[in-house]
């Protein structure tokens, strides 16, 4: 799978302001040869169709971003060319159930045993919640993979598509319970949105405690990544952001949607593993809480 990004275009501005506040714009201009026009190639469409996880960035009716989990069986996310067709839905309750067809969305499949992982963006084309076609179809405008830094290996527990539904409960704030979820995960999913180009879906991992909770908000470090800062340009030109935090041991889901903001810092004045001199602060203003058996590691 080649770590390619694919699409319209290079960097848009808020990732180019991004780069040049934090002094890489040259060493992210060296990734634009990568960045060839095209879809989901036969390789990584083979990959893709290996997966039982993914998790898609999209807006609700109420144009509200969320971060939703995907789930199935082997060959559930069908990728080549153009296209990617997802043989999944979310069920009711799910904070994108009935997402509104016509959007940019952003998807990120990824492998926790081999650490590798996705990003596919496009436009949500077609949505079948329940007939014989039931699932999502994407036309792809960009497809790229990551490196595997921060991921935390695991192995899911079964076959995706053998699990029970999931079941969603919406919350009016984080419970002390949930803030603790939080505060332990070594592993959340962050969604973004670019005015014209869309949204995005991300992974984030690092130790245990590496996202805060600090009264209202949570807030992370930035660690070193590619230099391209795809969801911290996002976040310059538009605030809004959605998370999605799984507890592993449990199958517990924390949807969370609302703004984010990057606050740049000194390196090294910060907490100990803030040695990029950034990092994220985001506010909820709205919390849906799940039940997702499929997301139980072994």
């Amino acid at each position: 799978m080649s770590s390619v990004r694919k699409g319209p275009g290079v960097f848009h501005e808020g990732e180019l302001a991004v780069q040049e506040r934090a002094g890489v714009r040259q060493a992210a201009a060296r990734l634009t040869g990568m960045l060839a026009p095209g879809g989901i190639g036969r390789g990584a469409g083979g990959w893709l169709a290996e997966r039982t996880l993914a998790v898609l960035s999209a807006r609700d009716r109420a144009g509200r971003l969320w971060a939703s989990a995907l789930t199935g069986p082997p060959g559930f996310l069908d990728g080549a060319g153009p296209r990617l067709r997802v043989h999944a839905f979310l069920t009711p309750g799910d904070p994108l159930h009935d997402l509104p067809v016509g959007q940019r969305v952003g998807l990120i499949a990824i492998d926790f045993a081999t650490r590798r992982r996705m990003r596919v963006n496009g436009t949500l084309s077609f949505v079948d919640p329940a007939g014989p076609a039931s699932g999502l179809t994407v036309e792809v405008a960009e497809a790229f993979g990551n490196c595997p830094q921060y991921i935390q290996p695991r192995r899911l527990a079964g076959p995706a598509g053998s699990a029970a539904a999931p079941v969603f409960a919406p919350l009016p704030a984080l419970t002390a319970a949930d803030a603790a979820l939080v505060a332990g995960a070594d592993t959340f999913f962050l969604g973004t949105a670019h005015p014209q180009r869309g949204a995005d879906a991300s992974h984030r991992g690092g130790p245990r405690g590496f996202l805060r909770v600090e009264g209202g908000d949570l807030w992370w470090p930035d660690y070193p990544g590619n230099n391209m800062f795809n969801s911290l340009g996002n976040l310059a030109a538009d605030p809004s952001a959605a998370l999605l935090v799984p507890d592993f041991r449990t199958g517990r889901t924390l949807h969370l949607s609302g703004s984010a903001t990057v606050e740049w810092t000194a390196p090294g004045t910060g907490a100990a593993d803030e040695i990029t001199g950034r990092r994220v602060r985001f506010r909820p203003t709205a919390v849906v809480a799940g039940d997702h058996p499929a997301l139980v590691a072994a």
